[in-house]
């Protein structure tokens, strides 16, 4: 008798075969009925057999001796089709179509930054521990929070092919911890940054237009790329800002110097273009060059506190905003934040926050 070899689950056993000349396993489960000791061939690697499929059908068979019930026949020959991860995550992405917003954005960090880990495994043979790589491999350069994002879209995908019956073993997420998030600080950029910034993209009619949007409304880039000319009120110095996070719009405004520019840049355009001609991932990449050589000298790449990045426009907005004594539920309302905690980050820079009081206390004594 060929000899058996165990897995990483109890009582699912393989034992080394051939297949067309090819080395291959041939995987058996073995439980106890009132027969006594039973296995069963469930089939071979080649045939897209795999140590998780093998355990849920050996749980199957458990709970249904549990219930008293006569455990279901396998034929040996049965054959099951390997499916993909990337072909779960194709059927994932389409029913997300009418009601996800930022579905291609997503699709497009999939294939870009995910799709090379597990797009083209067996979706019964990634494990925790494939997950736990990719996690401690994108942690090298990417930041917590962005780790995060990306396992938890596993998990997303594994939960909708259990809901639909796509796949019935354990998501392989489960279990896994997050990455630590520490928020409690964020960079902004001072004045004087902000004028260097502006100034190195002036060459760069898109750029330097993202940038003065980015500044003048605290918009995500996702917002600032989608404004178009019809969103412009140029009696009222406003901006209509489609929120794509929130799927929700919101008031933004502009000054009168911003709005020349606006004007001369909507001159030739029709209501439904887009300010920004440049592509999302074009602009994304050269911002992020000059935001780069600009201000990250010696910042490691997964420094989110202190990194500047695109968001950080965002960030700066908000700050200076606060610096100038701007009232919280103001800013609140312009960053469209839907909870009041995201924008009380904001108030330790307010010029009411107590510094003055603390500098008069200690000037009082020393």
């Amino acid at each position: 008798m060929a000899k058996r070899f165990k897995t990483r689950y109890q009582n699912v056993i393989y034992r080394e075969s051939n297949t067309n000349g090819k080395p291959d396993k041939t995987y058996y489960i073995r439980y106890r009925d009132k027969n006594g000791v039973q296995e069963v061939k469930i089939g071979k690697y080649s045939e897209g057999i795999r140590e998780n499929y093998c355990h849920q059908k050996l749980l199957q068979v458990v709970n249904t001796i549990r219930l008293g019930e006569q455990p279901p026949t396998f034929i040996s020959a049965h054959k099951r089709k390997i499916v993909t991860f990337d072909e779960i995550v194709t059927k994932y992405f389409k029913t997300k179509e009418l009601h996800n917003k930022t579905n291609e954005q997503t699709k497009n960090r999939y294939e870009s930054q995910l799709q090379q880990y597990i797009g083209s495994k067996d979706i019964y043979s990634i494990t925790k521990n494939d997950i736990l790589a990719i996690q401690t491999d994108m942690a090298k350069s990417r930041a917590p929070k962005t780790v995060n994002q990306y396992i938890q879209f596993i998990k997303a995908v594994y939960n909708y092919a259990i809901a639909e019956d796509l796949f019935s073993g354990v998501n392989p997420v489960k279990g896994i911890k997050e990455q630590k998030i520490d928020n409690k600080r964020e960079r902004f950029l001072a004045i004087d940054e902000i004028k260097t910034l502006l100034e190195e993209v002036k060459e760069n009619e898109d750029l330097h237009l993202f940038t003065l949007l980015s500044l003048s409304t605290g918009g995500r880039l996702g917002t600032i790329m989608a404004i178009a000319k019809k969103d412009l009120d140029f009696n009222n110095n406003m901006i209509t800002l489609n929120d794509i996070k929130n799927e929700d719009t919101y008031g933004g405004f502009f000054d009168n110097t911003l709005k020349e520019i606006l004007i001369q840049r909507t001159a030739n355009l029709k209501p439904n273009d887009k300010l920004i001609a440049m592509n999302e991932r074009t602009l994304r990449r050269q911002l992020s060059k000059v935001l780069t050589k600009l201000f990250n000298d010696d910042i490691k790449v997964y420094d989110r506190k202190n990194r500047v990045v695109i968001h950080t426009l965002r960030h700066t907005f908000a700050s200076q905003l606060a610096i100038k004594g701007t009232p919280i539920f103001t800013i609140q309302k312009l960053l469209n934040h839907k909870d009041i905690k995201q924008t009380l980050r904001y108030a330790k820079l307010a010029p009411d926050s107590g510094k003055e009081m603390v500098h008069e206390l200690m000037g009082s004594f020393l």
